[in-house]
């Protein structure tokens, strides 16, 4: 797991629960890497590296290193997931968003399987991946609130290319931005507060997924408690994307499903405390 900060990462114990029950005698660690460090460090791994993921501030800059993009990634122009494909000079890296698919088979899980409306708070990659993932739950509209609008208009092409409306406003107008979501994304990083309040409507109708951990419940996570509304944690998202990671590293295919997966997701929901 590259990224900046990395120390708080709970990636290591979800991976390498997978791979003891997979039975694979495999290596994962989490290692502080920058934007100006990223492409020293990938070129430098050799035929023993099967792969890595990335967090921010990776996500887009792993782009420019990339020989094969999936759709998902052509879609949000973000990838967390590299497979190192082929060996020696013949090597080629494959780059996977998996966000999206753990931020829909987070939302199904909790027991929604149908948008309309969505509030996203935030605009960096993982925002371009809940637009999609939006749009995957059927959503036509998505109003995405961020500290300086001008600077997240690239997202309104990701919103095409989903198939959805994306509005982009002011974070500290997002508690109005949208009438009656049906859900409300928080792409914000952990520990980071924007003193938003939402309405007690929107708390106790709209399901709530926070992308933050610790400190948790974060901020929102608990007005929306105390309203009495629905809250997916940002752990129950992690441990869905990094299953698919799991499937990209072993068989090459996030869409395929892995031996024993009940047992290895088990694993991994028990090794971050679920």
């Amino acid at each position: 797991m590259l990224g900046s900060p990395i120390a708080h990462s709970k990636s290591p114990a979800l991976q390498l629960a997978a791979y003891g029950v997979l039975g694979l005698d495999w290596q994962y660690s989490a290692v502080e890497v920058t934007d100006d460090t990223l492409a020293d460090f990938v070129e430098s791994r050799d035929d023993a590296w099967r792969g890595l993921s990335l967090t921010m501030p990776l996500k887009r800059d792993i782009l420019a290193l990339l020989d094969r993009r999936d759709l998902l990634v052509q879609t949000t122009g973000s990838a967390n997931t590299v497979l190192f494909r082929g060996d020696g000079n013949k090597r080629y890296l494959h780059g996977f968003n998996t966000d999206v698919f753990g931020i829909t088979e987070a939302f199904r899980r909790q027991g929604t399987t149908k948008l309309g409306i969505v509030q996203i708070l935030g605009g960096g990659a993982t925002a371009a991946s809940a637009i999609v993932a939006a749009g995957q739950l059927g959503a036509h509209t998505v109003h995405v609130s961020v500290r300086t609008p001008d600077k997240a208009t690239g997202l309104l092409d990701v919103g095409k290319a989903a198939g959805v409306t994306v509005i982009i406003g002011s974070l500290a107008d997002a508690p109005t931005a949208a009438k009656r979501p049906d859900a409300v994304i928080s792409t914000i990083p952990n520990g980071v507060e924007t003193g938003i309040v939402f309405p007690e409507d929107t708390r106790s109708t709209a399901v709530l997924l926070d992308v933050a951990y610790h400190p948790w419940p974060s901020a929102l996570a608990s007005e929306w408690n105390a309203a009495g509304g629905a809250v997916i944690g940002g752990l129950d998202m992690l441990v869905l994307q990094a299953l698919a990671q799991v499937r990209i590293f072993v068989g090459g295919n996030p869409a395929s499903a892995l031996d024993k997966e009940p047992v290895v997701l088990a694993a991994m929901f028990a090794a971050v405390g679920l």
